[in-house]
């Protein structure tokens, strides 16, 4: 049976899904940004998380699975050009910033969820200047973590968008093997493409790798020091999947993004959402 938990840490409400006979659980934070900040399975606890960086809510979350919306990755600047208009936005976009509505729960005999809404006020209007809403359900259940996302446009115009997740996989190995069906990778170190071959190594990397040309919307990795494997499965909108670590910390983030990073400036690759429409897609995390 499921069951939904809600508890204070530090005064911040912690929703807690769980499944005490599998052993299995998230940790949502609405207040901070949307974010899971735990998942475990067979009693198991898949993510990193810096606690203290949840804590203080003037630092970016280092863990979890922070929600990128409406882009993933960094502006030129700082900034970008729309219609005329000069406008600022954080790293990531301003989801992570902003606390989240819980506006649903439900736990029965198959399925513990969490339903969680963003909508566009003043303060995200100053960063990108549409009205929308965005909204979320945590699924917890037997198989797996499913997140089903609905972005709504209700601005006048079309809206850009490139949305992503960033999730961060605990552990201490970086050279890792990737089942994924792309060939190629961009390697942001020295920005060259190259091949992918029997593993791709983070160790002493900076900056990210992105996965290029994958046609299949799922990617599949071991964690051997934690003896875990864990699949990904993603929407059609996701093209591309980045990897990226910290030297000297313990995790690896394997993340699916909509566009690369600094996209609202090339403009090449922008989901457009229309006037009143919404984009609905998935993310699925399993773990065995």
């Amino acid at each position: 049976m499921y069951q939904l938990k809600v508890t204070k840490e530090q005064e911040i409400s912690v929703y807690e899904l769980r499944n005490s006979e599998l052993g299995s659980w998230i940790k949502v934070v609405p207040e901070r940004g949307g974010i899971i900040t735990s998942y475990g399975v067979s009693g198991e606890g898949v993510l990193f998380l810096n606690k203290e960086t949840l804590y203080d809510t003037a630092k970016n979350i280092r863990g979890g699975i922070p929600i990128l919306f409406p882009i993933s990755g960094q502006l030129e600047n700082g900034e970008y050009e729309w219609n005329g208009t000069v406008y600022k936005m954080k790293n990531h976009g301003v989801a992570r910033n902003h606390p989240w509505e819980v506006v649903d729960t439900h736990t029965d005999d198959r399925q513990a969820s969490i339903t969680l809404r963003l909508v566009s006020n003043e303060e995200t209007k100053k960063e990108y200047p549409f009205d929308f809403e965005v909204v979320f359900t945590y699924s917890l259940t037997q198989n797996g973590l499913t997140i089903a996302q609905d972005y709504k446009n209700i601005s006048d115009a079309p809206m850009p968008i490139y949305a992503g997740f960033h999730p961060y996989f605990k552990t201490a190995s970086k050279n890792l093997v990737y089942h994924t069906d792309a060939k190629t990778y961009l390697d942001y170190n020295d920005m060259e493409t190259k091949p992918i071959q029997s593993s791709l190594d983070l160790t002493n990397k900076k900056e990210s790798l992105v996965l290029l040309d994958a046609s299949q919307k799922q990617i599949s990795f071991e964690l051997p020091d934690r003896q875990l494997s864990l699949t990904m499965t993603y929407g059609e909108e996701f093209k591309y999947v980045v990897l990226w670590t910290e030297q000297d910390q313990e995790f690896v983030c394997v993340e699916p993004w909509m566009a690369m990073t600094n996209e609202l400036n090339r403009k090449e690759e922008l989901v457009m959402i229309a006037s009143g429409e919404t984009l609905q897609t998935t993310l699925k995390i399993s773990v065995k």
